[in-house]
């Protein structure tokens, strides 16, 4: 057991200075990082579940490990709070060094990510582009549609051939949508009433609307769902691709330009112009290999419950929370 919770002063307590057995921790407050990181300072911010009880333990042992560590034994840290239910921290340490998160608690609710750039303010206005299958919602709406039509196994099948590389994303998402042919348009009405949006995420879109944010869905699925969340969700725009639809059946076919890899990825840079938002305040997260040039393309790349492609790619990952940590990714 630790004899002092580093979380209990860091979230209840007022003293700037915390000494343990073999080390000191001192704080200091989000906006004032730039004050006291140098050239050589590392950054690590952690997000967490308080309501976890396990979590905020194992955390606090980590915590006063720290210190026994010769890089670390004097570390600054600050509290991170956003306008959900999650809270965060950020350490500063004199150098990046991996042997800080080796014991970090990697089976809690919680997510750490080092900092290697400047992150975009939340405080500032800025422009947040999401992918939404398995992004801003929790399903696959193409594979949905399948199987309400009766064609899942044929899709599945085109979808492995795209994971294997023999089907480039505008040859699959053709043949994939060849498969729903004659099915009855209901079945769109019928998903659109039911999407299950990312838990967390409206927490987060919330928080950044209060901040003039701009908020957009670029997606290679299908205009129906991606309107549909625009509405529920207040967006301020929304990109995907059209289904053809005749006599209340889907004839297999989508028209006009394909909203593809690197169509999201063009997103981001006409909506910024479009709005005006400044440098460093372009934001793009995304689930899949579809999004990397989406997340390449703007200031900040998000991976959230990625594909390990993408996960390489991106400048921070989200793995083990939902949505709410979204807006500790941003500096407050």
């Amino acid at each position: 057991m630790v004899e002092v919770s580093v979380l209990n002063w860091l979230t209840k307590q007022t003293t700037s200075v915390l000494d343990l057995e073999h080390g000191q921790v001192s704080r200091y407050q989000e906006s004032q990082f730039d004050k006291i990181s140098s050239a050589t300072s590392a950054q690590l911010r952690v997000v967490f579940d308080p309501s976890d009880t396990d979590t905020c333990a194992a955390l606090d042992n980590w915590l006063a490990k720290l210190t026994l560590t010769r890089v670390t034994s004097n570390y600054s840290i600050c509290l991170l709070t956003r306008s959900n239910s999650y809270l965060g921290f950020e350490l500063t340490f004199n150098a990046q060094h991996q042997d800080v998160v080796a014991d970090f608690p990697s089976s809690s609710l919680a997510q750490y990510f080092w900092v290697t750039q400047p992150l975009a303010k939340l405080a500032q206005p800025g422009l947040l582009v999401m992918d939404m299958d398995s992004t801003a919602i929790e399903i696959e709406c193409i594979d949905e549609l399948a199987a309400m039509a009766g064609v899942g196994d044929a899709v599945a099948e085109v979808t492995a051939q795209a994971m294997r590389g023999e089907l480039d994303f505008e040859q699959s998402l053709r043949t994939r949508v060849s498969k729903l042919a004659g099915a009855d348009e209901a079945i769109i009405t019928e998903l659109c009433a039911n999407l299950p949006i990312m838990p967390g995420l409206e927490d987060s879109l919330s928080e950044l609307k209060q901040h003039q944010w701009k908020l957009v869905v670029a997606s290679g699925g299908f205009t129906p769902f991606v309107n549909d969340l625009k509405q529920k969700l207040g967006l301020d725009a929304a990109f995907a691709n059209e289904l053809v639809i005749e006599s209340g059946t889907l004839n297999g076919t989508v028209t006009g330009d394909v909203v593809d890899a690197q169509y999201k990825a063009d997103v981001v840079v006409r909506m910024a112009e479009q709005w005006g938002i400044g440098c460093g305040q372009r934001v793009a997260i995304g689930d899949g290999a579809n999004d990397i040039p989406m997340i390449n393309q703007a200031d900040l790349g998000l991976a959230f419950h990625a594909k390990p492609k993408l996960k390489q790619q991106a400048d921070i990952a989200i793995d083990r929370l939902d949505m709410r940590a979204l807006v500790f990714c941003l500096q407050g």
